[in-house]
This record gives C-alpha cells, structure tokens and sequence, in this order.
C-alpha cells in the first residue's frame, strides 16, 4: 500500500469522523462535537495517510478528496513536558501495512520537537490488537482508569519515554 503523510485540513473532518466511527464501537468512538474539540485545542495537531496511488494517477486529488484518506492520528503537547496521542485510527482494509506506525512515530517525532519528553494514551482494556500494536512501539502500562468509556470499560493509561530513544546508545551508527 502506498501512502504518505500530510497535515489534517478543515475539510477532512467528515472522512475522519466516519473512520473513527468505523474504528470504534458506540462509547467509544467519539461524537462530532467532541472529536470536532478535540482537533481544536490550541496544543494539538493530527496527520492524515492519504491514498499516494491515487495521487499518481490523478495528481492532486489524493490531497483534495477526503475520500482517499484510510487513517489519521490527533494528538498534543501538554505542559509540562508531556505529549497525549488523543485517537489513532486505521481502517480496518488499510492495516497491517504500516500506515498506523507511520503514523504514531511521525506524532511521536513531533512531540520531541514540541519538547515533549513522554507521552501517554489510553486504550480499552479488552483492544488486544491496541495493546500489541502499542508494545511493539516500546508503551508500557502506567495505570488503569476504571470505566473510563462511557460503556463502563477500563481503560489502560500506556506511556513511552520519547528521550531515552535518542540517547547515543539508541542512535544509528
């Protein structure tokens, strides 16, 4: 699969809300209104994949459709030191092909530069494919949040320390 990265733009918001609709079950996929504040917090950002195939046959329409989207990320630097991955979302044909890591360390980059030193996220305590996709990028389990969803699930609190990855024993040769 072929896909690049690009910043959310206004006009996306439908597709993005559809994919988290699609991504997550009632009480836990957000609302328009809240996913709408959560995209408008002075401190956050959100990346989108986009359809790169498209864009070779018909250039510029992979960066106007919103339709070529199949996942994004929505996070923010905190205060303090501290980054927030607020969603990511894959549809479910697009995984299994990178585009969910892509996403999480082009997040995890921008963090660092926002001089964010960890991050944290939640996740479902029953999301096993969350919970594996976050190990193999180095989260751990911080706490638990009882009913955290409006369901009445759990949630997992995961963190990652964003500076001990650039430690001189950590960089490539």
């Amino acid at each position: 699969m072929d896909f690049r990265l690009r910043d959310f733009r206004s006009t996306d918001f439908e597709a993005v809300w559809r994919i988290d609709q699609q991504c997550f079950a009632p009480g836990i996929s957000y609302s328009r209104l809240d996913l709408a504040a959560y995209l408008r917090r002075p401190t956050a950002f959100s990346l989108v994949a986009v359809s790169a195939e498209v864009e070779k046959t018909q250039p510029g329409l992979a960066d106007e459709s919103p339709s070529n989207i199949f996942g994004f990320i929505v996070a923010e630097s905190g205060s303090r030191g501290n980054g927030h991955i607020i969603t990511i979302d894959v549809l479910p044909a697009a995984r299994k092909n990178g585009v969910g890591s892509r996403l999480l360390l082009a997040a995890e980059d921008r963090l660092r530069a926002a001089n964010c030193h960890s991050v944290i996220l939640e996740t479902a305590v029953d999301n096993r494919s969350a919970l594996s996709f976050y190990k193999r990028h180095a989260y751990h389990v911080a706490k638990t949040i009882p009913r955290y969803y409006s369901d009445g699930v759990d949630a997992l609190v995961l963190k990652k320390d964003l500076l001990s990855e650039l430690e001189p024993a950590n960089l490539p040769q």
